[in-house]
This record gives structure tokens, C-alpha cells and sequence, in this order.
């Protein structure tokens, strides 16, 4: 069997020589920027000692602010995930659902909330939680923030799980049929467990949304996420912007890393679980679109 790969032509010598000549082009002028950044960060003195020194020999630094706004953060996502991927799984099944009176007002609730940006369902949040005063000053950047990533994501959530179902065969809600299972049987021990692999991807992708999109509530409602923390260092430690925010970004980096390769482990330790009991993976590997919803043959009641 030969190793070339079957998605495309192996290139010639004339396009490995093409090829090679635009990589070294593009390492050169990557090397070019990165001295241009560097050196005009020398100039303004953010490259001096003093304006990175708090965050290698000063624990208050980490312990007062970043790592608290860290737990915010984490605090406010895992909130967030815990309850948008039900109700994002609720929907996006109550959109497959063979019944109008079901799949439309699920399908308008869907469209409505992930046509708004989160940032208005934040703000919204957040005047709304003030008419009620069971709920503490201290709290409500929180509930604000968790209430607008919830609503979004929930709905973006519902598309990727109504689209990684309608891509399983169809023999799949055939064969359930033929067995004798009922709508609800079929959608829980058949079509969710399958399409669980297919869509982990496109879910991570969200998860990583999630927590990114936590720090719009720490820019405008005053929530002490991580990013938050960049004023208050900023303000204590002098003017160390720059610094401050590279280091955040690298608390980011990291967070999201962490999460994506556990996401891998854990899609890699799915498709071993299928490949061992032969259950069925898709033809091929599937494409998760958000397009127009639509009933098929196996939704929900």
C-alpha cells in the first residue's frame, strides 16, 4: 500500500523547492517582527528588570491577585459549563423532536439567544439581579456573568448536538426500531452515545469560549476574574502593564491547554470504548454544521 496520502497530490520538485522557499520567507519575517516588538519594548523600558521582578519575587502578587482571580474565573466557567451543557443537550434534542408544538418554540428560543452578543445578556443580567435584593452586591457580577454565558452557550450547544446527531446514519434509528424501542429509548441508549465522539470537538471549542468570555464580565460588570487583576497590579506594582498581561495570558494559555488535552484523552479513550464493542462511528469522520434545524426519524417526543 503506498504512503502517499490520498487527499492530495505528493508535490513535485518544483513545489517542495516553492514550498521550502516560502517557509524560510515566512520564518524570516516572523524573525523580523518578533526583533521590531522586542526592540521597541526595550526602548520603552518594558523589558527592565523591575517592571517583571513582583511576579519571580513577590508571592503577594500571586496570592493576593492572581490566583484568586484565577479561582474566580475557573468559578465562573465550571458554573457555566455545568449548567449549559444539559439544557444545551435538552434543546438541541427538543429541536429534533417530531412534534411542531415542541421543535418550534425550542428552534425560537435557540436563534434568539445566539443571535444577541453575551455581552448584552450580561448587562441585562445584571440589572435585572438589582430589582431583586435577596441577591448581594458582592455576588452579582457573578450571577450576571454566569446567567449571560449559560444562555448563549446553551444555545450554541443545542446546534452542535442537533448536528453531531443528524450525523449518524440513519440505520442506526432503523435498526432501534426494529427492536422495539421507543423515540426516548432510541435518542438515549443509541444516537446520544454515538454522537458523543463526533461532537467533543466542537464542544471543547465551546468550553474554551466559556472561559475566555469570562473576562467581559470582569471589563464591564466588575467581576474579579483573572483579567480584572491587571488594574490592581497594574496600580500597586507601578506601570507594568505589558508584564502584567503577558503573564495572564500565559495563565490562559495554559488553562485552556489543560483543557483541550484533556478533552483529547478523553475522545481518544471514547473511540477505543467503540472500536472494542463495534459500535457504529459515522461514515467517516463527521462535519458539524449549525444549519436550519430539522426533523428526522429518531427525535424525541
Amino acid at each position: 500500500m503506498s504512503g502517499t496520502s490520498v487527499l492530495y497530490d505528493a508535490p513535485g520538485a518544483r513545489a517542495k523547492r516553492r514550498n521550502i522557499l516560502y517557509t524560510v520567507l515566512f520564518v524570516v519575517v516572523f524573525a523580523l517582527a518578533a526583533w521590531w516588538v522586542l526592540a521597541t519594548m526595550a526602548e520603552k523600558e518594558q523589558l527592565a528588570s523591575e517592571k517583571w521582578s513582583p511576579f519571580v519575587t513577590d508571592g503577594a502578587v500571586w496570592t493576593t491577585y492572581l490566583l484568586p482571580g484565577l479561582g474566580e474565573t475557573l468559578k465562573a466557567a465550571a458554573l457555566s459549563i455545568v449548567i449549559a451543557l444539559p439544557v444545551g443537550a435538552l434543546l438541541g434534542i427538543g429541536r429534533l423532536s417530531d412534534h411542531a408544538w415542541v421543535r418550534v418554540p425550542v428552534g425560537v428560543v435557540v436563534e434568539f439567544f445566539r443571535s444577541l452578543p453575551v455581552l448584552i445578556m450580561m448587562v441585562f443580567a445584571s440589572a435585572l439581579y438589582v430589582q431583586f435584593s435577596n441577591v448581594s452586591s458582592d455576588l452579582r457580577p457573578l450571577y450576571a456573568v454566569v446567567t449571560g454565558l449559560v444562555l448563549y452557550n446553551s444555545s450554541v450547544i443545542a446546534e452542535i448536538v442537533r448536528a453531531g446527531i443528524l450525523t449518524l446514519p440513519n440505520g442506526q434509528t432503523d435498526a432501534a426500531k426494529a427492536i422495539g424501542m421507543r423515540k426516548g429509548q432510541t435518542m438515549s441508549y443509541v444516537l446520544l452515545p454515538q454522537a458523543v465522539t463526533a461532537m467533543l470537538p466542537a464542544l471543547v471549542s465551546q468550553l474554551v469560549v466559556i472561559v475566555k468570555d469570562t473576562a467581559i464580565g470582569g471589563a464591564v460588570l466588575g467581576f474579579s476574574e483573572l483579567l480584572s487583576q491587571n488594574r490592581t497590579i497594574t496600580a500597586n506594582y507601578g506601570a507594568n502593564t505589558i508584564a502584567t498581561l503577558v503573564v495572564i495570558a500565559l495563565m490562559y494559555i495554559a488553562l485552556n491547554f489543560a483543557l483541550t488535552s484533556f478533552a483529547g484523552w478523553l475522545e481518544r479513550r471514547l473511540r477505543r470504548g467503540k472500536k472494542s464493542t463495534g459500535a457504529v462511528l459515522g461514515a467517516g469522520e463527521p462535519h458539524l454544521s449549525q444549519g436550519p434545524g430539522h426533523t428526522m426519524d429518531g427525535g424525541v417526543s
